[in-house]
């Protein structure tokens, strides 16, 4: 059984001009030490997964359906109390994007990272904890003796490993990544994911890395999730996907990166803009941005279905494929 098995899931916002579809109809699984990438646009809703499968949503927000069953219990339904108890930091774990802003600046980080281990783990000790944050920083490769500095006493990729530190402090059995190389210099920015890809392997780390950046996913992940609108568009083994992409999103996406190793060839852009989520295109989302659309992709909308062995694609152009 998968880890984490999101079925059907749907969560909108409530603004002065109607709901806006954030998460629609999303479909995904996760296995135990298993990496998922989410990819797709500003906008498509990678954030909001994440801040839905963890449930901690602002006041406009509210799930409308589906599922979120992690280690067998469904999450929807689950009250705060249960959630801070069982889930949050202990079953999974948000490194939130921007470590910069994602710090109190004037809290030591030891004490931030003391007291979500305390509020989390009650009968855990102010020692036991101070001395769990030493392991957490060699395991992140910081030194120990930096854990009483303030957050501006820390570079940004020391920040970023501080973050890494702190969500995985009461050892949970998932971790989700929002953008974890935003700000960062390319440098520091690989040394991030080569620690992400380390610490998966080492505990045995289920992992979502969200992501607009198609290099970060194929550096840390086993698997992707192409995501348009807020719904999975295209999902399967991260090799598959970028040999043969079947979704038209996903060939632009691909078309739109340049390549160190292929013919230096002009890059395309996906034509049009991302669809107003208030009020999304009937049938395919994609299908007013798409050179292959057929009028049932103004119609219906399709449904994810296996195009080949372990790869699934939400298109008509792939109705019976398969092998």
């Amino acid at each position: 059984m998968a880890l984490l098995d999101v079925e059907d899931l749907s969560m909108y916002y409530r603004i002065s001009a109607g709901w806006v579809r954030a998460v629609d109809g999303l479909n995904f699984k996760i296995d135990r030490g298993r990496a998922l990438g989410i990819v797709g646009e500003s906008g498509c809703g990678k954030t909001s997964l994440a801040i839905t499968l963890m449930k901690i949503l602002p006041r406009n927000a509210r799930i409308f359906g589906g599922k979120i069953v992690f280690d067998g219990k469904d999450l929807v339904p689950m009250n705060e109390d249960s959630l801070r108890k069982n889930v949050r930091w202990k079953g999974m774990s948000l490194i939130f994007q921007g470590a910069m802003n994602a710090l109190n600046p004037v809290i030591r980080i030891e004490d931030q990272i003391v007291e979500a281990i305390r509020i989390h783990e009650p009968k855990a000790t102010k020692a036991e904890a101070k001395e769990r944050i030493g392991k957490l920083f060699e395991l992140v490769g910081v030194d120990p003796s930096r854990a009483s500095n303030y957050p501006h006493e820390f570079s940004g990729g020391m920040k970023q490993r501080a973050c890494i530190a702190m969500a995985l402090a009461c050892n949970p059995k998932m971790l989700i990544s929002d953008e974890p190389s935003t700000a960062l210099d390319v440098i520091i920015a690989a040394q991030i994911l080569r620690l992400l890809r380390e610490l998966k392997e080492k505990l045995n780390l289920a992992m979502i890395v969200i992501s607009h950046d198609l290099s970060i996913v194929t550096e840390t992940c086993d698997d992707a999730a192409i995501v348009y609108a807020g719904s999975v568009v295209e999902c399967g083994d991260i090799n598959a996907i970028f040999k043969e992409p079947f979704h038209p999103y996903t060939q632009g996406l691909l078309s739109a990166f340049p390549s160190i190793r292929a013919q230096k060839t002009r890059l395309i852009s996906i034509p049009g803009s991302p669809p107003d989520l208030t009020d999304p295109p009937r049938g395919c989302r994609f299908n007013p941005r798409c050179k292959y659309a057929m009028e049932i992709c103004t119609r219906t909308r399709p449904a994810l279905t296996e195009a080949s062995k372990g790869h699934f694609a939400a298109c008509y152009l792939y109705p019976n494929r398969k092998g």
